[in-house]
């Protein structure tokens, strides 16, 4: 009966010497000399760097409230507090005029939520395209009138020296 009184005694020995190595392992665990969370320095002697520095996470990105969007539709439908509406046909504009006795001229303007600034004129477009506007320059005044539509515009003006004529306008 010598075979398994051997091999019980072998098993015993294994036993005990895992028993003896175990806890010792344990303490000895690879890269665990010192240091803490996040410490790269492991020396156990010596002077420690300073810690490196964390990047901070750049801040998740946000979409913006509903009510913080632009709104051009407000303009597009007359409201806005009384703009005038006319945000279709904001954009530079160019204007042409010729007159019956007067001549013909030519005069740059830029329509913003339904308001007309030109080079020598100012006014307004509704949100259905009519026009109403007017300037003065050297002397002479006028007013005009008529309606935008999509690209293109055309009207009436009347001058203060009795000068009447049509006008033309196209977006730039």
């Amino acid at each position: 009966m010598p075979g398994p009184i051997q091999r019980q005694i072998r098993i015993a020995l294994l036993c005990a010497l895992v028993l003896m190595i175990g806890p010792a392992a344990a303490l000895a665990q690879s890269g665990s000399a010192g240091g803490s969370i996040g410490n790269d320095e492991k020396s156990v002697s010596g002077s420690r760097q300073a810690p490196r520095s964390v990047e901070t996470e750049k801040p998740a990105r946000r979409s913006k409230p509903k009510a913080d969007a632009p709104s051009r539709a407000s303009r597009k439908s007359g409201g806005g507090g009384g703009s005038g509406g006319g945000g279709n046909f904001d954009g530079a504009w160019v204007a042409h005029s010729v007159g019956t006795t007067c001549g013909a001229s030519t005069e740059r303007f830029v329509v913003t939520g339904g308001r007309i600034v030109g080079e020598l004129s100012s006014g307004h477009i509704s949100p259905n395209g009519s026009t109403r506007s007017g300037g003065s320059a050297s002397g002479l005044s006028w007013n005009s009138t008529g309606r935008f539509s999509g690209r293109s515009g055309s009207g009436r003006f009347v001058r203060s020296d009795g000068c009447t004529g049509r006008w033309t306008a196209s977006k730039q």
